[in-house]
């Protein structure tokens, strides 16, 4: 019995800690060249931190008036919105801005906003402008978000 729970907690493991896999979805030329994106915990949970990393080759620098947006659509319906200064963002974890073509990881954590609709398979859109104007990146994936216990 005991080898029974230790497979169930360990596959309930695995499944907290699954991976959501992200798409690419700019309309045209990115300034960080993705190779990998990544969240966790997963799934999200409403109205606690959840941090995304990505890693990859920047073209150019990130500098200030970057900005961080994340929204999520049910049935094509805009469901969830948040919106960032990317470099405020990166400079409360140790990264300010301007950030050098010589990073090739970056890790940010947002709050899940109250607002994150529970238990729905959201497509959720993160995307990110240059203080240039240019697109650093859009990820995109479908993802579900609950009410979990206070950590």
């Amino acid at each position: 019995m005991k080898f029974i729970a230790a497979v169930a907690a360990i596959l309930v493991a695995a499944v907290a800690n699954a991976q959501v896999p992200f798409t690419n979805c700019a309309s045209g030329p990115t300034q960080i060249a993705i190779n990998k994106f990544s969240i966790s915990p997963y799934p999200l949970c409403i109205n606690q931190n959840v941090c995304a990393e990505g890693t990859g080759t920047l073209s150019t620098p990130v500098i200030d008036g970057a900005t961080l947006s994340i929204t999520g659509r049910y049935l094509g319906r805009l469901v969830y919105t948040d919106n960032h200064d990317l470099c405020a963002l990166m400079a409360t974890q140790g990264q300010p801005c301007p950030i050098p073509t010589s990073v090739n990881s970056i890790k940010s954590c947002v709050n899940v906003k109250p607002s994150a609709p529970p238990n729905i398979a959201v497509a959720l859109q993160v995307s990110a402008i240059n203080g240039d104007g240019g697109t650093l990146f859009c990820q995109a994936a479908t993802v579900t978000a609950k009410a979990c216990p206070a950590v």
